[in-house]
């Protein structure tokens, strides 16, 4: 189960909640064996530049290689600037983490 925290600048217009269903749907159309996305959207507000950034953490397997992050990473890059238009600082960070989590 994919989780996808996407932190972003106050006063960044955007419908988060829709944009994280979208952000679970590119990342099923990239590895439809990830299963649901947990996303949360992380208001800053406290910031030097207006900015959004997308982290989106994995369990490692063998098909999610550096071409499968890079893939999914441009994907979701691709969509987050589509989706939050206006600001030009978009970052995304895809990591594959494999961390005892209950």
């Amino acid at each position: 189960m994919p989780q996808a925290d996407l932190f972003y600048s106050e006063g960044v217009a955007a419908r988060f909640p829709e944009l994280l269903g979208k952000i679970e749907n590119a990342i099923l159309e990239v590895d439809d064996r990830s299963g649901e996305c947990k996303g949360r959207a992380h208001r800053v507000v406290d910031y030097n530049h207006p900015h959004v950034l997308l982290r989106v953490s994995m369990l490692p397997k063998p098909h999610r290689d550096a071409a499968f992050a890079a893939k999914l990473t441009e994907r979701l890059l691709d969509l987050t600037r589509t989706e939050v238009p206006g600001v030009e600082r978009v970052n995304v960070h895809v990591s594959f983490d494999l961390v005892h989590y209950r």
